[in-house]
This record gives C-alpha cells, sequence and structure tokens, in this order.
C-alpha cells in the first residue's frame, strides 16, 4: 500500500537533549571517551590574558572543530562551521545545545593566523595524542616503516619564476669528505683540496607560495607540491612526519625524520624502508646506530644486454675489481662524491669475446666504481636474506602505505588547505593526530579498554569467578 509522509511532525514541539539523539556508537562519542581534552587548557595557558579582554572561545572547542574538520575529511573550516550548526553529533562533541549559537568560522580562523601563530600547539597535540596510544600498549616500536608522500600545494604551477641558487650541501658532507681523504692518502693518493667553487643549480619558485616546490616523478604531470617523510609502527600508529617541499628527495630529507623517531623512543629494531632510501649514507647511519635497515631488492641500472653490477666481483683482500672475464680492474682514485675508480686493461679488453656486453667504450676501457661505504649496502643485503625480514618488509603495504591512502581519501591530505612550510606541516600534524585518535578510539571499543590498574583489578575478578574453587591452591594469581 503506498504511504505518504507529511510534514507536519517537523513543526512538532518535542522535548530532548542533544544527549539523546547522538546514536551511542558514533565515533565521537568514542573519541570522548578515548581522552580527556583538558590538556589544551596547559598548552594555551600562556596565549591568553587572565584579566584583559573579552571572554574567548573556548581553546578546546577550537581544537575539536579543527578536528572534526580532518576526522570527516571536511574542506574547509567554512564547511565546518556550516556543518556544526546541523550536525547534533558535532554539537554534542563541542558541548554546545541545539539552539545554542555555535563559534563563526572566522573567530577560529583569526585564532589559528594570530594567536596560535608560530607555536609548536599541534606538534604538542599530536604528541599527547600519541602519548595515549603508548600508555595503552597500542603501539609497537620493534619495527618502524618510513615513507615519503607528495601533497599538491595550494598554488597555481604556471605563476612560477626560475631562479638559480647554491646548491645545498648534503648533511653527511663534512664526514664523507673526511673519509674520502682517509681512503686516497691509504692508497698513496694526496687529499682532494676543498672545493670553493659554489655548485648553481636551477630551481623553479611559486610566486604564489615560495616555500613549496615543483614536483615531477614518470609520467605523473609536473605540480608544485609538499612531501611528508613518515614514520609508523606496524600497528599503523603515526610516531612523527617531517614536512619539506616537494623538489627534495626522500633520501635528503630522511634524516630529519629519523631523527627525530629514534631520538624520543629507544627500543626500535628495524627501520623498514623502500628503494629510494636504499643510499650508502642512508645504510650506515642505520647500521652504526645499532639497528637493521630492511630494504627490498633494488633492481641494478644497467643498459639491457649488459652486465650488471654484481657481475664485477670486489676483491677486498687485493683491494680490485674482477670482471666476468676473469680480468683485474685496479684503482686508479676516489673521487669527491666517495666513488673508488676501478679501469681496466685496454690491451685485455680489446680482444675480450665479452666486450659487447661489457662497455662501449671507445678506448677499450671498463670502469666500475665501489662507494667507500659500499659495505653497509652490502650489509642491508645480508640483512634482506636473513630469515623473518621479507615478511617485515611485507608489512609495509598494510602499515605506512596503508597510512598515505587514509589519509589522503578520508582525511583530506592529497591537497594543502594552506601555504607556507609551518601552516602545511601544521595541518598534516593535526590529520595524522586525528588519524591516531580514530584508532586509538575504535581499539579502545573494541578491547572493552579499561586503565592500568582497573583492568588489572578485572583481570583478577575474571580469574576468581572463573576459578573460585582453586583459591587456595593458586594464591600467587592475586599477588
Amino acid at each position: 500500500m503506498l504511504n505518504k509522509k507529511d510534514n507536519i511532525a517537523v513543526k512538532n514541539i518535542e522535548f530532548a537533549c542533544v544527549e539523546q539523539l547522538v546514536p551511542k556508537n558514533h565515533i565521537l562519542r568514542d573519541i570522548e571517551k578515548s581522552i580527556d581534552f583538558t590538556f589544551v587548557y596547559d598548552l594555551v595557558k600562556d596565549l591568553y590574558s587572565e584579566e584583559n579582554g573579552r571572554p574567548s572561545i573556548d581553546p578546546v572547542v577550537l581544537i575539536k572543530m579543527e578536528l572534526i574538520q580532518y576526522l570527516f575529511g571536511i574542506p574547509s573550516m567554512r564547511k565546518t562551521a556550516e556543518e556544526i550548526k546541523v550536525n547534533l553529533a558535532y554539537r554534542w562533541f563541542l558541548g554546545y545545545g541545539l539552539t545554542e549559537e555555535t563559534p563563526h568560522f572566522s573567530v577560529v580562523s583569526k585564532n589559528y593566523s594570530r594567536r596560535f601563530k608560530d607555536t609548536d600547539i599541534f606538534e604538542k597535540i599530536f604528541e599527547r595524542i600519541l602519548e595515549e596510544a603508548i600508555e595503552c600498549g597500542f603501539v609497537n616500536m620493534e619495527s618502524i616503516f618510513i615513507d615519503g608522500t607528495h601533497i599538491k600545494a595550494n598554488a597555481n604551477k604556471k605563476k612560477v619564476e626560475i631562479e638559480y641558487i647554491q646548491k645545498e650541501a648534503r648533511n653527511y658532507e663534512e664526514q664523507l669528505r673526511k673519509e674520502i681523504n682517509i681512503d686516497r692518502l691509504s692508497h698513496g693518493k694526496k687529499e682532494l683540496k676543498e672545493n670553493n667553487k659554489q655548485e648553481i643549480v636551477k630551481r623553479y619558485k611559486s610566486t604564489i607560495d615560495e616555500d613549496c616546490g615543483m614536483f615531477h616523478k614518470g609520467e605523473h604531470e609536473r605540480c608544485l607540491a609538499y612531501s611528508a617523510n613518515t614514520a609508523c609502527d606496524k600497528n599503523g600508529f603515526v610516531l612523527g612526519t617531517n614536512v619539506t617541499a616537494g623538489n627534495v628527495h626522500d633520501s635528503q630529507s630522511f634524516e630529519g625524520i629519523y631523527d627525530k623517531v629514534t631520538q624520543k623512543y629507544e627500543n626500535i629494531k628495524n627501520i623498514v624502508i623502500d628503494a629510494g632510501y636504499k643510499t650508502p649514507a642512508i645504510c650506515k647511519k642505520v647500521i652504526d646506530d645499532n639497528k637493521n635497515p630492511v630494504t627490498p631488492y633494488k633492481r641494478p641500472m644497467t643498459k639491457q644486454g649488459f652486465f650488471k653490477k654484481y657481475d664485477y666481483v670486489y676483491d677486498e683482500y687485493y683491494d680490485c675489481i674482477i670482471c666476468p672475464n676473469n680480468k683485474i680492474l685496479r684503482y686508479v682514485t676516489t673521487n669527491r662524491d666517495g666513488y673508488r675508480e676501478y679501469v681496466s686493461n685496454p690491451n685485455e679488453c680489446k680482444n675480450c669475446p665479452f666486450k659487447n656486453q661489457c662497455t662501449n667504450n671507445k678506448d677499450n676501457i671498463k670502469q666500475v666504481q665501489r662507494h667507500i661505504w659500499e659495505k653497509y649496502i652490502e650489509q642491508a643485503e645480508d640483512i634482506r636474506h636473513t630469515e623473518g625480514m621479507k615478511a617485515v618488509y611485507d608489512k609495509r603495504k598494510e602499515t605506512i602505505e596503508r597510512v598515505f591512502a587514509d589519509a589522503k581519501e578520508k582525511h583530506g591530505m592529497r591537497y594543502t588547505r594552506y601555504r607556507g612550510l609551518k601552516r602545511v606541516t601544521n595541518q598534516i600534524m593535526m590529520i595524522f593526530a586525528c588519524m591516531n585518535l580514530k584508532k586509538i578510539a575504535k581499539w579502545k571499543r573494541k578491547n572493552g579498554y579499561f586503565p592500568p590498574v582497573l583492568h588489572n583489578i578485572y583481570q583478577k575478578l575474571i580469574i576468581f569467578l572463573r576459578f573460585g574453587s582453586m583459591w587456595a591452591s593458586t594464591p600467587t594469581i592475586f599477588a
């Protein structure tokens, strides 16, 4: 039978409170239970005057509005403020009644651009939420997964200007230079003179957002972007992030996120990274810290039809390279990039049956380079073949790759909302804070979580109820 709904019910006066209207299983209820947001007051107490000025909007409300925006992937604060007006769950989360006026989006924006500007409040919020996950025992630090992703900048790629700037020195440049000179002296060569020549590089600079960089990879279209190098544990909890311009390679920005995480957490054993980070400097840094770099197989970048690099065997005792035809390539020098150069005898290569698979050099000379830190790459290869390490590396698709996928698809990290490195960093920190918070709330609900002391009492009570008759024989249970 066809039934027609009239609109009389929407004009009825009913007695109800917001608490009753929000579903019991709503994610915001779980989030409200999972953490005490009053810690925000301690973070902002120095940013407000206790005696002067008009009464402010509750800072916890401002932070929660930001959390709502990123939890539900709302594109802007203006849209968030509009949604809060009509969404009962949002009103309940902020502590507002049915008819109470909610904050205007401009109030929130001005607080973020004036009061919270140049502060580390967002990083502290991220850290406090992560601490909650650690205290609950949800975080596993044995293996951490590090990777980078690009986020499109809020800037027009056509509005750029070309500038020529001095190339920045690598973080390990001074250490590498010292070891190069030691290696040269051990081979009877002179030390390299300091290179005072400034290397100039070409850079596309946005006239709208100067901190972003031009990014281009493979078949992807060129775009202005930021890069977020991020670390997470095997349960998918984000441990930290380091944001740079999009034209900075992951291997160059690795040290920032690596140091941030390893200096804070000491029990890390495995650093799981992809092929983009598999460089001598990174492997050396990780191994020198008594940690295992867990890396994938990296295909040799040689011409098709030619011998691979691993076909040329290094003899450590005689410090030479042995080619596939069992001929010796002798040491010549160590260059400024830290590579030892080994060259063949042209008279032997001239009539070699494998010449067409070895070199096209018109002087019949084959050159092979080996980095002075190559042994760390070889150690990483040994670790890769260790039992269990393949399973650890395979977790990447379930951890860091899933973190990036969820952040972009569900929480609005595909594009930046703001301009400038500091504001973009704050946005990304809040997105990851929301993701951690959401996971904490779900895990607590799923596991029926109790605070540690109550949980211990609860477990003993269960044992007592189940095995009460065994009380006399098992007194150690209640010790």
